[in-house]
């Protein structure tokens, strides 16, 4: 379920804090820039990949009963690329989407070529599954979840927006923003609500805060983990935002605390999918995540952005 992030609370009278320091690599300067680097050319790919973010072209609501859908006017759910009709999309009353496809439609369900299936959405596959995928050309979908709603993700690998991507703008890369910070746990870990730029709400565990120090002024970042034990994700917002950067938030991942320390490299906070496409259903930095602060490294706004 996506990703949905922070809020904040302030620790408990008689709880003493560790100033962080701001470090440099450990690395040299060179290793260090190259690093960062790799880093933003790996990113790079996963954004232009076929289906990747940039390959959205729709984001469409499914209505309880019978759905048509397809590249004709005359469908309930009109797309912008595949068959004039590809099908009729039946959501029950349970929140479970069946499809039956046209004859002529020329589309595959996870690669093989079937009259009907069920559809397990986003929020509901097990394990490391993937929600099922129906092919039709260049273009899919899948069905994903948001606070009970079911809608349709339209991938074209020959979108515009990926066929006339204009690139990523960056800060030049400054090591005095690879900072070190206090890990300070929650037990038990906070129940926390967050929003989104589709105006759900959903509640996430945060397992703790990163608490660090810039310019003599400290700050407090609160995380949350999209997978049991995996990585801590940071939606967060500074004074950059809606000016060099974009408005609602910038995402920052850190690996796992260690010895009372996180590092928040912010040379990788990077720009959520919404900034460049609107079919996508991001997280918004919650007020706690809102720094008064510039945070003067990083992906800036896309220029391409709508």
């Amino acid at each position: 379920m996506w990703r949905n992030v922070l809020a904040g609370l302030i620790l408990s009278s008689g709880v003493a804090l560790v100033h962080a320091d701001t470090v440099q690599s450990n690395t040299a300067p060179d290793a260090y820039q190259q690093g960062i680097e790799k880093w933003r050319s790996e990113r790079v790919g996963r954004l232009t990949a076929p289906d990747g973010w940039l390959s959205l072209i729709g984001l469409e609501w499914l209505q309880e009963g019978a759905n048509k859908v397809g590249a004709a006017p005359d469908n309930d759910i009109v797309l912008q690329a595949g068959p004039a009709h590809l099908g009729v999309i039946t959501l029950d009353k349970s929140g479970q989407a069946h499809i039956k496809l046209a004859k002529d439609s020329g589309a595959t369900v996870d690669g093989k070529q079937v009259e009907e299936a069920t559809l397990v959405d986003d929020a509901h596959v097990a394990g490391n599954a993937s929600p099922t995928k129906v092919t039709f050309g260049t273009a899919s979908f899948f069905v994903i979840d948001r606070e009970g709603r079911k809608a349709l993700r339209v991938k074209d690998a020959d979108a515009a927006s990926r066929k006339h991507f204009l690139g990523i703008d960056y800060f030049p890369i400054d090591p005095s923003w690879h900072i070190v910070a206090d890990w300070v746990p929650f037990d038990p870990p906070h129940d926390l609500q967050i929003g989104s730029v589709i105006g759900t709400i959903d509640t996430v565990k945060v397992p703790g805060k990163a608490v660090f120090t810039r310019d003599g002024h400290t700050y407090e970042l609160l995380p949350y983990q999209e997978e049991p034990g995996g990585e801590l994700f940071f939606v967060l917002a500074d004074r950059t935002s809606g000016h060099e950067t974009y408005g609602a938030a910038r995402f920052l991942y850190a690996a796992l605390p260690q010895n009372g320390k996180v590092v928040l490299d912010f040379n990788k906070a990077y720009n959520p999918p919404c900034s460049f496409t609107p079919f996508a259903t991001c997280p918004l930095a919650p007020p706690e995540n809102r720094l008064d602060l510039r945070i003067t490294a990083g992906e800036k706004k896309y220029r391409g952005g709508h």
